[in-house]
């Protein structure tokens, strides 16, 4: 999986924040990182707050999202060099440093870069891949991907989509798999059609239901 860079820029007002979490949500579930949406959501909502509160309402900003490395990294760039968020110690009384703080409680790691007409508030989220173009959020994938390498015994791993192996070869290692497969459960006596339409139905059945959280 290529999970390229995007960004998006935005003024800097309260009724955006609720469009950029759900534009964030729905790229998160395209790269199939489904279990950092509410972490991202969260820190999106605070770093374009954070805009709103110290630069100010009507702030044309850009929220830029990238990968680095195998951690999700979240951007929020604005034209205002001297307003640097700082993290304070926030009270539960306290109005002010409390954004700052949840990021902080939530990110590995966050910062501020001061450009010459702009400055950006980053912060990055852990993930559970273990490479940037892998798409380990799908445990049948995860299996798939186990069972295919056992099956053909390939060294590296194969892996679609990282550069090692394009979808053309991909096919072409699955498919005799999968018709090994049907011929296991022909000579056990199975309805082989009936079997792919359960399989069919089962996994358009967790496709919907993924794509129904996004």
């Amino acid at each position: 999986m290529t999970r390229k860079p995007w960004d998006l820029a935005f003024t800097a007002e309260p009724t955006e924040v609720a469009a950029l979490r759900r534009i964030m949500r729905l790229h998160l579930g395209i790269w199939g990182l489904q279990e950092v949406v509410d972490e991202a959501q969260l820190c999106v909502s605070e770093l374009v707050s954070n805009v709103i509160r110290h630069v100010g309402p009507g702030t044309p900003a850009t929220l830029a999202v990238s990968m680095s490395g195998v951690r999700l990294r979240i951007e929020v760039h604005d034209p205002d060099a001297r307003a640097v968020p700082t993290l304070l110690e926030a009270n539960n009384d306290s109005e002010v440093g409390r954004g700052m703080a949840l990021v902080d409680a939530i990110a590995d790691r966050w910062g501020v870069q001061l450009c010459l007409d702009r400055k950006v508030t980053w912060c990055e989220l852990a993930t559970r891949l273990t490479s940037s173009n892998v798409h380990v959020a799908d445990p049948g994938a995860r299996r798939a991907q186990a069972l295919l390498e056992c099956y053909s015994g390939a060294k590296p791993p194969l892996r679609p989509g990282s550069g090692k192996l394009d979808r053309a070869v991909a096919e072409e290692s699955v498919i005799p798999m999968i018709t090994d497969l049907l011929h296991w459960l022909r000579a056990h006596g199975c309805d082989v059609d009936e079997a792919l339409d359960h399989a069919q139905t089962r996994y358009d059945a967790e496709l919907g239901s993924r794509i129904d959280g996004v």
